[in-house]
């Protein structure tokens, strides 16, 4: 393949090859694509990102970016995703998660038909917040209920209430001596014809 650097007479070839490439860069995301557009500046632009925006219609700054990560080995971060995002409730406050996860699992127990391995609760997230606040911790801390209903729910213990086993409807077993377990049948009466 010729050097796609002297691309004001691509043939067909060559063309396809630069589509390909664009659409390559599209499918990737963050360090991937910038590591790729890198590759592809230093083999067909000889390492300019100003002709790597020119032919392939990159961000300068990001190809410049991906060549310094190539050259120094250092993945760099962007700030969303190092600094993005709020922890979990339970990640922010792991020694109150400990004691409701004791109180929840104190409540709970397993499915009955044992299809699943979701343990099923009684507790609910208003009476699992009183709970903890009996235990000595500040409302501060405490989610809202319904915070809390999503905190549970999240770690495996479904709010609702379980019925151990069904009961069994008392109901008459038909014994076949009895005159009304068999079929009943309509005594038929004989036709007389008429004189």
């Amino acid at each position: 393949m010729r050097n796609i650097q002297s691309s004001s007479c691509c043939d067909t070839n060559d063309v396809t090859h630069l589509s390909d490439i664009k659409l390559a860069s599209k499918k990737m995301v963050g360090a991937k694509r910038r590591a790729f557009q890198a590759e592809m500046a230093v083999k067909y632009c000889a390492g300019s990102p100003r002709q790597a925006e020119k032919i392939f219609g990159w961000s300068r700054q990001a190809v410049t970016l991906g060549l310094h990560e190539q050259r120094t080995g250092i993945t760099c971060l962007g700030a969303h995703s190092a600094f993005g995002g709020d922890k979990l409730w339970e990640e922010k406050h792991p020694k109150i998660a400990e004691a409701l996860w004791a109180l929840a699992s104190a409540h709970s127990q397993q499915d009955p038909s044992f299809r699943t391995t979701i343990s099923f609760t009684r507790l609910t997230a208003a009476e699992a917040l009183k709970q903890l606040r009996a235990q000595g911790f500040a409302d501060e801390v405490l989610p809202c209920p319904s915070t809390m209903a999503e905190v549970l729910n999240r770690n495996g213990y479904r709010l609702r209430p379980v019925v151990k086993a069904k009961p069994q409807k008392k109901s008459r077993k038909p014994m076949p001596s009895s005159p009304t377990s068999g079929k009943r049948t309509v005594p038929q009466t004989r036709f007389q014809p008429s004189d």
